[in-house]
Formats: structure tokens, sequence, C-alpha cells
């Protein structure tokens, strides 16, 4: 594999500092990150049910294998060099409780962030152009 793409929420805020983690990380296998259901991401991925991008993590490799959910966080951490022993090992019967465990805890965190009218990736100020906010910068 020579390249993933990860589609991430860029509504949402722990979407984004993750995004920001990835990009410090030191990468064995190139990470391009694009925000879920932006126009960019149908561009790339005409196929792909956008829609579902925005509910759970997905990560498409460059021979168009798609991961979604544990799996995406799996193959995530399996692209960083500091990180792929832990994504073999989160990839075996005995890791793959834990990891299944943490996608759900992102998840519920994840909902009880989202405010009022952000539902299926719509901002609540209502100055998205195309339903997406643009990215923030990285904290600090």
């Amino acid at each position: 594999m020579g390249r993933l793409t990860v589609l991430y929420d860029a509504d949402c805020p722990l979407c984004v500092h993750l995004r920001h983690w990835l990009l410090r990380q030191r990468q064995l296998v190139p990470l391009d990150l694009v925000p879920a259901g932006s126009q960019q991401a149908r561009r790339l991925f005409p196929a792909l049910d956008h829609t579902a991008t925005l509910r759970e993590i997905t990560v498409v490799g460059d021979r168009g294998q798609v991961y979604r959910e544990t799996s995406a966080w799996i193959v995530c951490l399996w692209a960083l060099a500091d990180h792929r022993a832990k994504a073999h090992w989160l990839a075996t019967p005995a890791g793959q409780p834990f990891a299944r465990i943490t996608v759900l805890a992102a998840a519920k965190w994840r909902e009880a962030l989202k405010g009022p009218g952000q539902e299926d990736g719509q901002c609540g100020d209502g100055h998205c152009g195309d339903g997406h906010c643009g990215v923030p910068g990285p904290p600090g």
C-alpha cells in the first residue's frame, strides 16, 4: 500500500484534533486527510456513500480498499511509524475488543460534542457554503 486517504468530519472538534495529531506523526504510509462529504472527497471517490463517511471514519487505500470504523482506526495506526506494532496487536483477536471499545467511546464523545443543528454534517452557524465548515488550524 503506497498511500491512504482519511475522510474525517471537519465539523467535529474531536475529528479535527485527531487530524492534526495524525499530521504530526511520522508516517510510514503517507496519509492524505480530506474532509468527508466535501467536493474533493466526492471527486476522489464518486462511488462512496458520502453520507455514511460523515457518520463513521472511512479510510481509502490507493488500490480502492475501503476501511470503516474500527478497521479504519487500525489502518491509520498501522501507517504510523510509532504505532504500527500497536496496530498489529489491535488487529488480533486479543486486541480487537480494545480497538472496538475505543471506537465506540470516540463515537459517543463525538455525538456529545455536536450541538443542535449539527446532525449529518450541518453547521450550527449556517455560514458553511457546502454544508461543511472550514477546517480550523492546529491548536495553539
